[in-house]
């Protein structure tokens, strides 16, 4: 039954179809003769091997098809694989020429042998193997299994410096009950295929390199081969770094400029609380993603650094509004504040009063620490010849010449003294304030900057 001759003219135009019908006929019924005699005293519960003391030899090749998810608080890696095992059935073979040219033919994979080549580091809940797909059955022998699984396998996730970090997944595939001596497992390739690799938004593949390992477990003598693929992943950071650390830079500039805000306003605390509560709603926007481990992020030891340097800010916002809102009682303002707050450090930050300017305020700070260099509150022109007039006035032609009205006069002008003397030091205390809020504005903001850097510098 090979030959299939025509018997119409070769001319006739459907006598070439009606050929290849008989031809696929015949040939249909001699490959269910060849299934029929290949599997008459066939098992596919014994090892297919002539020599039971020789190993079979077992390839392994896995094609990395899509990244599904990868799920960093539980360890997850869930992939989608294709498996391709190859070997040698020493029982099934035949002559092609006796089955009209057939050299391979396709049958369900439950017919034949398989090993049992798991994935040992399989993390699902419902433990499955591979589909059951097809065999691909050659004349010498070689069952080639090709195979689409989802698997979910287990990875030590290192979050150290996300979200600028990078991840090892490994899949280990090994035969779960034949040792070394019954199979031989290696891989076919040294890396998995990546040719047909769906793009992840999220996770960029550097590289599956692929090594068999030898391994005696502690259960068993026998060595126990397995091929473990080595999954190389890359986080794409674009993500997160408009989503969670440009806001948390931005929202860290706001927290020094509680400094420049008036102290008459009432809203510099307010501001401080309101940057600490913003980045505690990002910082557990990230903990919720995150495994709780040991390790803290990148990102959060920016957030907690951030929130330190915020919380000592607003701290130092209240201390600097006590001082501003010292009363006419206060003590005056010690030499070397003086000297050290209104004079050198004004300069430095360039602090001066309303209409002024940075020079002119410098001068105008020099010619008051001269003044109270040579001794007490300055008094004016004005006031002086007044003294000495009511001082030396005679009592014979001075129109004051009661001592009640002498008494009088004179307390109301210690009085005012007094009130200029208290005023002029609140206004001293309120500039040591202005002064002090400059200048850890500036610090503040050198920090919230140094802080960047230093995280940038160091996830790259």
């Amino acid at each position: 039954g090979s030959g299939c001759v025509p018997s119409a003219p070769a001319a006739a135009p459907p006598a070439p179809v009606w050929v290849s019908a008989g031809c696929w006929a015949a040939q249909g019924r001699v490959a269910y003769k060849l299934l029929h005699n290949l599997f008459a005293n066939y098992s596919s519960a014994l090892r297919p091997v002539e020599d039971t003391d020789r190993a079979l030899n077992v390839t392994l090749q896995v094609t990395l098809s899509q990244i599904i998810d990868m799920d960093e608080r539980n360890q997850v890696l869930t992939s989608y694989l294709w498996v391709r095992q190859a070997w040698l059935d020493a029982h099934l073979t035949w002559d092609k020429d006796a089955y009209d040219g057939i050299d391979s033919i396709r049958i369900p994979s439950s017919y034949v042998w398989r090993p049992d080549i798991i994935l040992y580091n399989n993390a699902d809940d419902h433990f499955g193997g591979s589909m059951e797909t097809n065999v691909v059955l050659r004349s010498d022998g070689l069952i080639m299994w090709d195979s689409p699984a989802i698997t979910k396998s287990s990875c030590k996730v290192d979050v150290s410096y996300f979200p600028f970090d990078g991840q090892r997944c490994h899949l280990t595939f090994g035969s779960w009950t034949y040792n070394g001596n019954q199979i031989d497992l290696r891989n076919r390739l040294d890396t998995g295929d990546l040719t047909d690799f769906v793009e992840n938004v999220e996770w960029e593949v550097l590289g599956m390199p692929a090594t068999r390992n030898v391994i005696t477990y502690g259960c068993c003598s026998e060595p126990y081969p397995d091929v473990t693929y080595t999954l190389l992943l890359r986080r794409r950071a674009s993500f997160y770094i408009f989503n969670l650390l440009l806001p948390c830079i931005m929202v860290s500039l706001l927290a020094p400029l509680s400094f420049y805000l008036p102290a008459d306003s009432g809203e510099k605390v307010s501001l401080g609380v309101t940057v600490l509560l913003a980045l505690t709603v990002f910082q557990l926007l990230v903990a919720e993603s995150m495994p709780p481990s040991e390790s803290v992020p990148l990102i959060g030891k920016y957030y907690i650094a951030t929130m330190t340097m915020i919380t000592a800010s607003t701290a130092l916002t209240i201390f600097i509004m006590n001082v501003h809102h010292c009363g006419p009682g206060a003590r005056p303002v010690p030499p070397w504040a003086r000297r050290l707050i209104l004079h050198h450090m004004a300069q430095l930050c360039c602090v001066y009063e309303v209409g002024e300017s940075c020079k002119s305020a410098r001068r105008a700070l020099g010619k008051q620490a001269g003044r109270e260099d040579t001794g007490g509150p300055e008094e004016s022109p004005g006031e002086r010849e007044e003294g000495d007039e009511v001082g030396s006035c005679p009592r014979d032609h001075c129109l004051c010449h009661h001592d009640s009205l002498l008494r009088n006069v004179g307390y109301i002008a210690n009085c005012f003294r007094r009130h200029r003397a208290a005023q002029r030091r609140t206004g001293e205390w309120k500039k040591v304030a202005k002064v002090m809020d400059r200048f850890f504005m500036w610090i503040f903001f050198l920090m919230v900057i140094l802080m960047s850097v230093l995280v940038l510098g160091k996830a790259a």
